[in-house]
Formats: C-alpha cells, sequence, structure tokens
C-alpha cells in the first residue's frame, strides 16, 4: 500500500509545474499552518515562540520557527531549490514555417536531457506580470491542455540517430504550437487563461512543462516517477518534517531556493544574501546585538538536500566501485575532495548521530575520481553565511530527464530525519566539539 504521504508529494509535484508554482504552494501550505508572512520591505517584529516565512521572487521561501527559549540559540538550516531543468520561452516567441507551421522560439534553462522532451504532450507555465492601475501584479499560469509537442526526426531520415545523437536547442528542440496562427497568438493565449486583455500583459516568465503525472510503479511499488524529482522531492520531504518539529532553543528554518540549476548567482538564488538576510534580522529582532548573532551562527548546522544519483543498473561503471548508493536504501551523503559538496567529518559525523536517533539507513556517494560531477547550493549558500553543513540526498536514477524515477521508502526516510533535526539543538562546546541534544 503506497503511504498517503507519498501521495501528497506526487500530487505536490503534478501541481507545481515551475519554481514559481512550487513557492506558492509551500506558501499556501504555511499559511494554512498559521504562519505569519513578512515581506523584506517591511519591518519585522518577531516574537519568540511564532513562526513565520518570506518569499523573494516569488520563487524562493525561507520559512522559520522561532523557540520560546532563545538566551542561547542557534540555527537550524534544511535547503533544497525549486527550480528543474527546463525550456524557458523566448520575449519573441512565435517562428512560422510559411503558413504551415507555429513554433515558439525558446532556449535551455539548465543541463536537461533533450530527447526525453520530444514527442510528448507539453504546455506552457510560468509567471505573468499585469498591469493593475497603478501596480505590476505577478500572476501565475498553467494552462491545462495538451498544447505543444516537440517532434523527433524519422530514423529514415537520420540513420545515426541510435548512434550520435546530437541536439541544437535552436534548431531541434523547438516545440509546435500548432498550424497557422494569429499574430502574438502566445499572448493571446495567456490573456485568455488570466481573463485579461493582452495590452494589460507588460511581461512573463514562461516555461514548457511536461503534461504526463507522477505515478508509482515496480513489482511492489517500490519506485516512483514523474517531473521535477530533482528538487522538489527535497522541498516536501524538507517542508514535512520542518511542520512536524519544533526545538524551543533554536531557530528553524526550510530554505528553498531557485536557480540552483543555473548556478544560484541570482537575487533568489543560493549563493545570494537572501538567507544570510533573513538569519541577520532574526537575531537583530531576538537580541540586536551583532555579537550573539555570530555566535548563533557558530554553533549552527545546515542540510543541503539536492538529488543523488543511485546506481544505474544498466552502467553500474559509472559509479565509484563502494561510495555509490541504491533507491530505497537510505539516504545519501555526498562528499567531494574539491568541495563542490560542503561535507566533511563533523557535519557527516553529526548527520549520521541525527540518523540514528531517527532510525533511518545512510548512504555514501562520491565521484569515480576520473569523472566531473555537478555541484548544489550548499556551498554557494555558505559563502553567505559560515556553518557547519552536509550536502545530502535521495539516490534517483535518470537525473534531468524531464521524467525521473527515486524510491519510495527513501522519502519517509528523510521526513523522519528532518523531524529529528529540526527537534534538535547545536552549540559548540569545546574546540573541535559540538553538543547535539534532543530539544522538543
Amino acid at each position: 500500500m503506497v503511504h498517503n504521504e507519498i501521495k501528497e508529494m506526487l500530487s505536490f509535484i503534478d501541481g507545481n509545474p515551475t519554481a514559481y508554482h512550487t513557492c506558492d504552494s509551500v506558501r499556501n501550505i504555511l499559511l494554512a499552518e498559521g504562519y505569519e508572512e513578512l515581506l523584506e520591505s517591511r519591518k519585522w517584529n518577531l516574537e519568540a515562540g511564532h513562526d513565520y516565512f518570506v518569499c523573494r521572487n516569488g520563487s524562493s521561501i525561507l520559512a522559520f520557527r522561532m523557540g520560546s527559549n532563545l538566551e542561547n540559540y542557534s540555527f537550524n538550516v534544511a535547503a533544497a531549490h525549486t527550480d528543474s531543468p527546463c525550456f524557458r520561452i523566448k520575449e519573441n516567441a512565435e517562428l512560422r514555417t510559411g503558413n504551415k507551421y507555429t513554433r515558439l522560439n525558446t532556449e535551455g534553462y539548465g543541463g536537461m536531457i533533450c530527447s526525453t522532451w520530444m514527442d510528448r504532450p507539453l504546455s506552457i507555465a510560468g509567471r505573468v506580470l499585469v498591469k493593475e492601475e497603478d501596480t505590476v501584479a505577478s500572476h501565475l499560469i498553467a494552462i491545462d491542455k495538451d498544447l505543444l509537442m516537440i517532434p523527433s526526426v524519422a530514423i529514415h531520415m537520420n540513420r545515426e540517430v541510435n548512434d550520435k545523437a546530437s541536439y541544437n536547442k535552436q534548431v531541434d528542440m523547438l516545440p509546435v504550437l500548432g498550424g497557422e496562427t494569429e499574430e502574438d497568438v502566445l499572448k493571446h493565449l495567456v490573456a485568455e487563461e488570466l481573463e485579461v486583455v493582452p495590452e494589460k500583459i507588460l511581461g512573463s516568465d514562461l516555461f514548457l512543462y511536461i503534461r504526463q503525472k507522477a505515478t508509482v510503479w515496480g513489482r511492489n511499488e517500490e519506485y516512483i516517477a514523474s517531473g521535477r524529482l530533482d528538487d522538489q522531492q527535497c522541498v516536501f520531504t524538507i517542508l514535512k518534517g520542518f511542520l512536524k518539529a519544533k526545538s524551543e532553543n533554536s531557530v528553524n528554518i526550510a530554505a528553498f531556493f531557485d536557480n540552483e540549476e543555473v548556478g544560484s548567482g541570482t537575487k533568489q538564488g543560493a549563493a545570494s544574501t537572501f538567507l544570510y538576510d533573513v538569519m541577520h534580522r532574526i537575531a537583530m529582532g531576538i537580541s540586536k546585538d551583532e555579537e550573539d548573532f555570530h555566535r548563533a551562527v557558530a554553533s549552527s548546522f545546515m542540510f543541503s538536500a539536492d538529488n543523488a544519483h543511485a546506481v544505474h543498473p544498466n552502467h553500474p561503471e559509472y559509479t565509484d566501485v563502494n561510495n555509490c548508493n541504491y533507491m530505497n536504501e537510505g539516504i545519501v551523503i555526498k562528499s567531494h575532495a574539491g568541495q563542490k559538496y560542503t561535507s566533511d567529518g563533523m557535519s557527516m559525523a553529526i548527520a549520521r548521530e541525527l540518523a540514528d536517533r531517527a532510525g533511518v539507513p545512510l548512504q555514501y556517494f562520491a565521484n569515480r575520481s576520473d569523472k566531473v560531477g555537478g555541484s548544489t547550493l550548499g556551498n554557494l549558500a555558505m559563502a553567505q553565511v559560515s556553518m557547519n553543513c552536509v550536502d545530502i540526498g535521495l539516490p534517483q536514477l535518470a537525473m534531468h530527464s524531464c521524467y525521473e524515477t527515486a524510491g519510495v521508502k527513501d522519502i519517509m526516510d528523510l521526513i523522519h530525519l528532518m523531524e529529528v533535526f529540526f527537534g534538535s539543538h547545536f552549540e559548540e562546546t569545546a574546540y573541535g566539539s559540538i553538543r547535539v541534544s534532543a530539544d522538543k
């Protein structure tokens, strides 16, 4: 039987085709849980024992729970990212082939596996900026219709398609919208969806998204498949654990950043000042003492959560011989000698202690020494506010495909780990020593 939280997660991902939708979904969940929304442009009046959240750019969101006893507080932070590789629609989008086809001009966002986007129904989602009197207001859109397709070339016209596949994103990856269409067809489509006149639309951030729904599969229903598992799976599991726990002597933070897939170097990315800004404002709300802020950071701990590569059943040679992982066998701790991941001996030891308390298994991942792996948001966030940090993830197959696979059991394990983490308090007690106490 599939656990209710698994069904809830798949529904969550199905409903969030872009980072803007993911941020909005988290926002609505927090509001329903009684969290108070803050604006960065307004004064904050924070109180111990209360719960808050703040958004930036409509695509990144930080939620925090204030403990009731913050005399010797620290921060417990878990972070993931809201974006996934996809295709962004350019501003001047319509391309016409005579009067026969209308295509949309797109560009790649992040490092997707291009072939997986072909020959399947697609639609359009994102953010639209609309003029409302003297205000520019943001509206979300997700057209619930099989609207576009990126057709592949028949093997009869490209005999090497199975041997030497390569894709030019400006040529091969442009989606067909239809036959002959009116001028500004995309703007008219969006205006109809939002029920506004086209002239009111001042700007947009629009993307293609796949229409295929998430599913549970396997002989024993042991796997899930979905678009955007990387990294909405970690967003969902962190949020579930965060909402279940509280630390009376800590400030718990669930941080979900946009733009990880393109380097995080935006005002709302993990490399921005967003996390530092929020932590500093919290500290000033607690004691208005810079010394207390730096003391708190020195005792703080962070989980950077971004999915990990499972051993591929057809290509086990792509992974390290013994620092490799499998779906449904535990949360993955990732390490790298060049510090693409933030994990070190201390942070890995703390993660292991928390996992023992949560009763969840751990696995360890390192790249083959002759392969270059990816990076994630942890080390970028640490450039702004430095604390002990470990990089973790859930093992998956087909990372950066538009339809990925992961394990059912791992989801529940990460929820349990996050619940224990957010119910703990960390304190640097001596040189090379950190106390980890249960603090529910």
